[in-house]
């Protein structure tokens, strides 16, 4: 054999080692990047599930903040109907009492329509001061009831 044969025989016997080598190279880490996107998926998997359970968890909580909120606004709704017939029983005797002012005799009369016109005004004017003063309850009541459980939701949501 000449020296350029035995010179490619020896670049031929390398370059069929370099392939080889390089494709067993390829074989392990092929396998390697298989169990690298298994493992991957996994995780992925189960990290999906644990975010829709603790979204579940925070939505139960949130949800029942909520029913908890309406039926403290139906209580308080029930607490204000009946201050409100209360008032209406106030101002039933307030009339009442404005009605019985006027005086039996004549020359009484005349200070009797007058103080009963007072007695009228007077009671018109609690009337109104009792329903205004009614409807700020309410609307107070529902603020915090509102307030209160907005808190408690976002403190079970950051547990």
């Amino acid at each position: 054999m000449t020296p350029w044969q035995i010179l490619v025989s020896i670049l031929l016997a390398m370059a069929i080692a370099v392939g080889g080598t390089w494709q067993v190279q390829d074989w392990r880490y092929g396998k390697q990047l298989a169990d690298i996107e298994r493992d991957q998926a996994l995780a992925i998997t189960e990290a999906g599930n644990a975010a829709r359970e603790e979204e579940q968890r925070r939505q139960a909580s949130v949800n029942k903040e909520a029913s908890d909120a309406r039926e403290q606004n139906k209580a308080a709704a029930v607490d204000a109907g009946t201050a409100d017939a209360a008032g209406d029983r106030l101002h039933v005797e307030a009339d009442k009492f404005a009605a019985s002012t006027c005086p039996g005799d004549s020359g009484a009369t005349q200070r009797g329509a007058s103080a009963t016109r007072a007695a009228m005004v007077l009671s018109d004017l609690l009337q109104r001061a009792d329903k205004r003063a009614g409807e700020l309850a309410a609307a107070y009541d529902r603020a915090r009831i509102a307030g209160l459980a907005c808190e408690r939701s976002f403190d079970s949501i950051r547990q």
